[in-house]
């Protein structure tokens, strides 16, 4: 923390998902931090009629207010290692289960005032396995062509940052092998 050393810390807000630390520094400067346990992006490639194509989903996003299209991701359970984590959300948000799962990044989200940090995954050889969405999901599962969700992402059209850095990962992989 700027502003000196730590004097106290303490939770002044938990939640299912975060917590909220405030911090004071010994010169009495305070700054709230977001605890978070980890979360997984994933970036699932199947392919249609030849071509490889991204599985995104849209939904409503209550912190922005707006329906976002991205990466299927979740929230790490706590003691839950992140590659159980993505391949229990992919059945949960798309519909497909992987026979293929790769770690392929990570990255704090917001690291000015959260901990939270994701790992990305890249998933393959999908097969169509429906698990139970959470209560509180509201989604539809597209797919596009993943030489569209590129243009897509450098155009800024995709507005949250794993949508970007997964599609844009992954296209730089797929070209390096190619």
């Amino acid at each position: 923390m700027t502003g000196g050393t730590v004097a106290e810390q303490k939770i002044v807000y938990q939640s299912r998902v975060f917590d909220i630390r405030e911090v004071t520094s010994e010169s009495g400067a305070k700054k709230a931090y977001l605890i978070h346990s980890g979360s997984v992006g994933i970036v699932p490639l199947l392919v249609v009629e030849g071509a490889t194509h991204v599985v995104l989903v849209r939904q409503t996003r209550g912190a922005t207010g707006e329906r976002l299209l991205e990466l299927p991701a979740g929230t790490r359970e706590p003691g839950e290692d992140a590659e159980t984590t993505a391949r229990r959300e992919l059945p949960e948000e798309i519909g497909y289960r992987c026979g293929c799962i790769e770690r392929i990044g990570g990255f704090y989200l917001a690291p000015g005032y959260s901990s939270e940090f994701m790992d990305l995954f890249l998933a393959t050889d999908l097969r169509p396995e429906r698990a139970q969405a959470d209560d509180d999901e509201d989604i539809e599962v597209e797919t596009m062509p993943l030489a569209e969700a590129v243009q897509t992402a450098l155009r800024g059209e995709f507005r949250d940052v794993k949508t970007v850095a997964g599609v844009l990962m992954v296209a730089r992989r797929l070209e390096i092998r190619a």
